[in-house]
This record gives structure tokens, sequence and C-alpha cells, in this order.
């Protein structure tokens, strides 16, 4: 684990466009959850921006979910209380209201990122923590090699750290996220010592940057990765990855301390 200190368009796809069965494959890994738990440290109030179905809401004590889109309200377990209908960019609570706060897995999702982690900034007293990937790393990934476009994308969807930590103020760190190898949240990294697994349509599907990948793109992307996977091409180049317990790639927590 490292410590780092410092035109597809983030909101431009809706979770309604995932695929339905993305909860079999997009389930919170609880060693991430422990990361997430340590980066909000002793916080008994948190506020989950982006909620989304309530992934990873275990990491902290008491939370208040807030989430735009009513599918993804409609899908969060009846053990969790109901997320608020908001916006990041326009939250409902009083200065300083929370303990802490965190986005996870959202924020490229966000159409005014700045003016939202602006709003996170103003309603949370302690550390908002932002789980989030590295758009200067995404492409170091071997999928590269196969799907250029699907990680081009996702480059050009995920605010860089530094555009995330302005907003926030006081002090920052970016940790980088050790992904194990039976990582049971499925974004594409999650397999990278598991390459058939994104020969299912399903599993590419849960990962959002493939919903704006065309026929074409898939299709290139099966028949390659499957003959290379066949032909042991796969594995001359990138089989040492087959045995690493943990993957150390563009996954990251952002953490702001006011």
């Amino acid at each position: 684990m490292t410590t780092r200190t410092q035109d597809s368009s983030p909101g431009d796809v809706g979770h309604g466009a995932l695929a339905p069965g993305r909860s079999s494959y997009r389930r919170p890994d609880e060693r991430i959850a422990r990361l997430v738990a340590e980066a909000l440290g002793d916080a008994r109030r948190v506020l989950n921006v982006g909620a989304g179905a309530g992934s990873y809401e275990s990491a902290a004590r008491t939370v208040t979910a807030v989430e735009p889109s009513e599918p993804m309200r409609a899908r969060r377990p009846t053990r969790l209380a109901p997320a608020i209908d908001a916006m990041a960019e326009d939250l409902p609570f009083a200065d300083g209201e929370f303990d802490a706060a965190m986005t996870l897995f959202s924020v490229h999702q966000w159409s005014d990122v700045r003016a939202g982690l602006g709003e996170m900034r103003r309603v949370t007293r302690g550390p908002v923590v932002i789980l989030t990937c590295d758009p200067a790393l995404v492409k170091d990934f071997w999928l590269y090699r196969y799907a250029p476009e699907v990680l081009d994308i996702e480059a050009r969807r995920y605010p860089p750290v530094g555009e995330l930590a302005a907003p926030l103020g006081g002090t920052w760190t970016v940790q980088t996220v050790p992904v194990p190898l039976d990582c049971t949240d499925g974004f594409n990294e999650a397999y990278y010592a598991r390459p058939e697994m994104l020969l299912d349509p399903a599993a590419r599907q849960a990962c959002s940057a493939w919903s704006f990948a065309d026929d074409h793109v898939r299709e290139r992307f099966d028949r390659t990765l499957r003959h290379d996977l066949e032909s042991g091409a796969w594995d001359a180049k990138f089989g040492h990855l087959r045995d690493r317990p943990v993957y150390e790639g563009s996954l990251v927590i952002v953490r702001a301390t006011p």
C-alpha cells in the first residue's frame, strides 16, 4: 500500500443504464470497506453523497444517504435507511451538520464536481473521503491492450486528483487502495488476475464505462482476449498477475481534513 500527497463528461450516464444484474457483480469488498472506515475515523454522523444502493455504508456508524436517482434509491436494501432525493451540488443540510462525509465510486457521475465537493465541505466538520480512480493511472491496466476505448472513457470521466482536493481545502492525502485477488466488487481492475471473468457480458456491463462502448468494441474485445487466453498469449505477458495477492492500480482514497 502506498500513500501519495498531492469528452464524456461526469454525470453522463445514469445508474439505470447499467446491467440489471449489477448487484451480483458489484458487491462491497470488506477489505476495501475497512480502508474507508479507517479514513472516516471515529466520526459518528456521516453523510454519504451519491449513495446509490448503499454499498460500503457499513464502513460508517450512522449514515445519512443522498441519492438523486430513483431507480438506485429503490434498490437500497430494507436494512438501510431510505436515501434523500438530492444532488451533491445542492445538499439540504446545515453548515457543519456532519462529522464526516464520503462519496464512493460516484464523483465522476456528478454534473459539477467542484460545486458538489464544496457543498460536502460546507456541511462537514471533519474529513471528506472520496473513493475514486486516479485517471492518470487508469490506462496502465492490461485491459488497455484489448479495449483501449473503454479505459480512454474512464480516464476522461474521472476528475484529476488535484481537482478533487482543491475545493475541499485544508490538508489532503491520496492513498492507493490495494485490490484483492478475490475482490467481490467487480469494477474492471477487480479482475486483474481473472481475465476470463470479463468475457461475461454481464460482468462488463456492471462497470459503467462499458455502457459507452459500441458493439464493435465489445466484439473485438471478446474475440482478441478469448484468442489470447486460448493461445497462452495473455499469460505470457500478464500471467504474473494471477498469483499476485493484491493489485495497486488506479483505485484511490482521497481524504481531506479542514
